[in-house]
């Protein structure tokens, strides 16, 4: 399976009658694997910051998480697992895996919980599989 059907198969994939706005799966690196039409072009610091909160929770929360340059608050996540953020109506989920990064952004009517499911669940069969 290609990883871009990762992303059109099982990150837009439909919950109940919503689906993300975007998604993609990086490299811990930052090179795109995959994504959807609508995922924001990544700045290195913005990867940057991923990467160091995943190894030192808690440090985007001063500044916040930043998607192509649109700024997200970070809310609760999962020390070294699992990065949430919230914007306005939407936001974004970010699970780490072995190899990579599993980005969903999410609007209403979509929750966050949707959203954090339908991402983590990827990000735990890709563990699973050890990518």
């Amino acid at each position: 399976m290609s990883w871009q059907s990762y992303v059109d198969e099982h990150l837009l994939c439909d919950v109940e009658g919503h689906t993300l706005t975007a998604a993609a799966i990086l490299g811990q690196d930052g090179s795109v694997w995959a994504q959807s039409a609508k995922f924001p072009q990544l700045k290195p610091q913005e990867i940057d910051g991923i990467k160091k909160d995943f190894e030192e929770a808690g440090f985007l929360a001063p500044t916040g998480l930043f998607l192509g340059g649109e700024k997200y608050m970070v809310i609760q996540g999962e020390q070294g697992a699992v990065i949430r953020g919230k914007k306005g109506p939407g936001g974004v989920t970010i699970k780490k895996t072995n190899q990579a990064l599993v980005f969903g952004i999410y609007d209403e009517p979509m929750t966050g919980g949707q959203c954090n499911l339908v991402v983590e669940r990827l990000g735990d069969y890709l563990i699973e599989s050890e990518l």
